[in-house]
């Protein structure tokens, strides 16, 4: 009997929660052989190739390009060949999986749903599968946000025709929520019953795609039915017909049932639009940014640094940031890390430089390191081979962390001042604004001067407001000076 190898992502080594797939390099069917490449997965910070863990047949594969893998949840399944070369049991590999994850097996083949059996006064009961004959505990179903499931039992849902639309209640739902009149969607299901990819389309067509509108319906097929509206007479049926928008024209006044101005809200208004699930870099953003706001006291402090005193043409990134590790040397406690789970804080001898670097996948941080041994040819030349290693993703993962204090100069596009944002463990980042010629008064009458606005954003539970303004003096005048 053949054995079979589960292989479960391997975390892998910057001890995040999941990884985008990018490309597989095998197909089902394939024949590996141990640590070949098996597929190039993107972490926030990089492109990573997995090596196979066996030589042997693919038997599955967990999805498809641009899915999202947790770790330590289920990547791949091999059929091992023991005539080709196997990694000795128990050596290590490198990889480790997440603590207290289950190691699910891959899901077997969907049996198909049985037929739900009519339920009395037209309505629907879900259909349970059938009990297999030896309970098994269920694994982990290793949730990925929007794909939730509760159970392995197999339930159906018949559709209930109401007022001549076929809809399950779930699709009902959907088609409230997105305002969608379900008796002018175009039904695609059998036997005339209206799907969730019927309504998504509706709304997705910004209503081109709806059949013209019957008298008397809601959102979701809701409304008085005809036949009502007839029974009724004609003055109730024209005091119940609802008006075009949906609510009755009895209900249209300025006023409120208590005398107040009614709230209005403009027509409906149909999102285009479909969710996009985060991943790779601008994933990783948003849980480091939710960190942030969770664990940093941001404070902010602003002022300009005059410039008139320049001579010649200079680098101004450069002169940014070595007025920062003159900063750091006249108040070194921005230039630290902290601890709020310990109360412990760590202060630098060294300046590693984290440069906020924007790109279409989101932010990169790379660490500029030793910048304070760097002369400005240096520092230039440093800046350019981070970003030149970012934008071509080849930037190693090592070289995003670590960083002291962060710069980001985020006036090369727009805006003076902001509130940039403290990544722990850092304590302190510099925000540089757009700069301008602004009118300045000196002794005897004004001049334009040419300013850089600057923002400091630090951690208030690990620098004092007198530490901060400390080091924004310094800062400024170092800017200041005219080489």
């Amino acid at each position: 009997m053949s054995q079979t190898k589960t292989f479960l992502l391997p975390d892998l080594g910057e001890g995040l929660p999941d990884a985008t797939i990018v490309e597989w390099h095998v197909k089902v069917g394939d024949v590996i052989h141990l640590d070949e490449n098996l597929v190039a997965m993107e972490t926030a910070k990089a492109v990573v190739d997995v090596p196979s863990p066996v030589s042997g047949k693919v038997l599955k594969l967990a999805g498809g390009a641009g899915d999202v893998i947790v770790t330590g949840k289920w990547l791949a399944e091999f059929e091992i060949d023991p005539s080709l070369p196997q990694r000795a049991e128990g050596q290590d590999t490198g990889h480790h999986h997440g603590g207290g994850h289950a190691q699910p097996e891959p899901a077997a083949a969907s049996a198909p749903a049985p037929q739900p059996s009519p339920a009395s006064g037209g309505g629907s009961m879900p259909a349970k599968a059938a009990e297999p004959a030896k309970a098994e505990a269920r694994p982990d179903s290793g949730t990925v946000v929007g794909a939730m499931q509760s159970s392995d039992a197999v339930l159906a849902e018949a559709a209930l025709a109401i007022g001549g639309v076929k809809a399950v209640p779930a699709v009902r739902a959907l088609a409230k929520k997105l305002k969608i009149d379900l008796t002018r969607v175009r039904a695609t299901g059998a036997d005339g019953v209206i799907t969730m990819a019927d309504v998504k389309n509706a709304a997705a067509s910004g209503g081109a795609a709806l059949l013209p509108s019957p008298a008397g319906r809601g959102a979701g097929g809701e409304g008085p039915s005809a036949h009502t509206l007839h029974a009724a007479g004609p003055a109730s049926a024209a005091a119940a017909a609802p008006s075009p928008g949906g609510r009755r024209d009895a209900e249209r006044t300025p006023m409120s049932a208590a005398g107040k101005p009614m709230r209005t809200q403009p027509p409906t208004v149909i999102a285009s639009g479909q969710p996009e699930q985060l991943k790779g870099v601008r994933r990783n953003m948003a849980r480091v940014m939710a960190q942030a706001n969770a664990e940093v006291v941001q404070t902010t402090i602003v002022d300009d640094a005059d410039l008139h005193a320049w001579i010649g043409k200079q680098d101004i990134t450069a002169r940014t940031v070595r007025a920062i590790v003159a900063a750091c040397k006249v108040e070194p406690a921005l230039n630290a890390w902290f601890d709020g789970a310990n109360l412990t804080r760590t202060l630098h001898p060294h300046v590693d430089l984290g440069v906020a670097v924007d790109t279409p996948d989101g932010l990169f941080v790379p660490a500029l390191r030793n910048a304070h041994l760097l002369d400005g040819r240096g520092l230039r030349e440093g800046i350019n081979r981070l970003r030149a290693q970012v934008e071509d993703r080849s930037i190693p993962a090592s070289e995003l962390t670590g960083y002291t204090i962060s710069l980001s100069n985020f006036g090369v596009f727009a805006g003076r001042y902001g509130t940039v944002v403290v990544v722990p463990p850092c304590v302190a980042i510099i925000g540089v604004g757009k700069l301008s010629h602004d009118v300045v008064a000196v002794m005897g009458g004004i001049e334009v001067h040419r300013r850089m606005p600057i923002s400091l954003t630090f951690d208030h539970c690990a620098c004092t407001g007198g530490e901060a303004a400390r080091f924004l003096k310094a800062l400024l005048e170092d800017l200041g000076a005219p080489n």
